[in-house]
């Protein structure tokens, strides 16, 4: 998508209050959903299986190396965000200056999902999908070009494959 296309997307949502009200719930309940049902998870865990068990352990740290892994990356490639580069303002409330790739929502999102895949697979389909549209939201609220997300996707997909099914 090009930078005319950034700004069509967003004031299509920014058009009317339905649409900008709806983006930036989405924006802001799909997150929230991943985030509550991962602690609940790890304490799931933690009861069944042991806090000192691979399990357990797999699920915690991988997610929270990835977390600390691409929160490095993001610094040192310190990308524009579409709003800066196209000079628009987002739907959603974001002033964020640079660190837009990856997208560290969707890194987070995707590797959490990859753990749920590991431990369940009906439930990881499910995370996936919450994964994917919590991608999705970033975009089309303004505040990631497609390759922040799809990058994204690709890192908490590809470590998560490594670490939670390779190892």
């Amino acid at each position: 998508m090009k930078g005319e296309g950034y700004k069509n997307v967003n004031a299509y949502f920014s058009g009317t209050k339905a649409r900008s009200t709806t983006i930036k719930a989405l924006h802001d309940v799909l997150p929230l959903i991943m985030y509550i049902f991962y602690p609940i998870q790890m304490l799931t865990l933690a009861i069944n299986e042991g806090l000192g068990s691979e399990l357990f352990l797999k699920f915690t740290l991988i997610p929270l190396c990835t977390l600390i892994l691409i929160s490095v990356i993001r610094l040192v490639i310190n990308a524009k965000r579409p709003y800066e580069v196209y000079d628009y303002t987002p739907t959603v409330n974001k002033n964020t200056l640079g660190k837009s790739f990856p997208s560290r929502h969707t890194v987070s999102a995707f590797i959490i999902a990859m753990g749920f895949l590991y431990i369940n697979t009906t439930l990881g389909i499910i995370m996936l999908c919450l994964a994917t549209a919590i991608g999705l939201t970033r975009i089309l609220s303004g505040v990631h070009f497609v390759r922040d997300v799809i990058g994204g996707a690709a890192i908490g997909v590809v470590i998560g494959i490594i670490g939670f099914f390779v190892f």
